[in-house]
């Protein structure tokens, strides 16, 4: 079991690792572009080409993010009503359908990506192919399709597993963890 655990840590480091880079990269960039045109009066026709390529892929590696963290939210009121077996019987379809959909996806987007490359086509601003950033679509995709088999796994195999983050929980944790203040005299 170890040995499995080792590369799914590895996958979640590189995860974290991607995502925190994008967003400090294109907090960066667009601060020099900010400098650049207003202080110099100078700008970088890339930058922003740059800045949407990274934050389509932090998107893509940000869903299935959420998945494995429990983030995205949903309307799960329904859900809350039933019991127990049923709730788990319903996110399993659920993530079911989520995986089926996130496999359509993955697949439209390599036909995407793959008449993208046959057809050979350079980015408007950058000196690339532009089949390559464009890779984050299926890559993207297939991590979700892989982030919603571990809950549906979870479900089936009954540990504990939330397909959808539950806000009013989180709130609450975060209300018992907060200090009590002190009484104002």
């Amino acid at each position: 079991m170890r040995a499995f655990c080792l590369p799914m840590r590895w996958l979640e480091h590189l995860e974290e690792g991607l995502i925190t880079f994008l967003m400090a990269a294109m907090t960066l960039l667009t601060f020099v572009q900010v400098i650049a045109r207003y202080v110099f009066n100078y700008s970088f026709a890339w930058a922003l080409e740059l800045t949407g390529v990274m934050f389509a892929w932090l998107i893509f590696v940000g869903m299935s993010y959420g998945v494995r963290v429990g983030a995205h939210i949903g309307v799960d009121a329904a859900v809350k009503l039933l019991g127990s077996r049923a709730a788990r019987v319903v996110s399993s379809i659920a993530a079911v359908l989520c995986i089926i959909y996130a496999l359509i996806v993955t697949f439209g987007g390599y036909q995407y990506v793959r008449k993208m490359y046959d057809v050979g086509i350079l980015m408007q601003d950058l000196p690339i192919q532009s089949w390559i950033p464009r890779m984050i679509l299926p890559i993207g995709f297939a991590l979700l399709a892989f982030r919603f088999s571990q809950v549906l796994w979870r479900l089936v195999s009954g540990k504990e597993a939330h397909l959808l983050g539950d806000e009013a929980e989180d709130a609450l944790k975060l209300k018992e963890d907060e200090p009590q203040s002190e009484v104002r005299k």
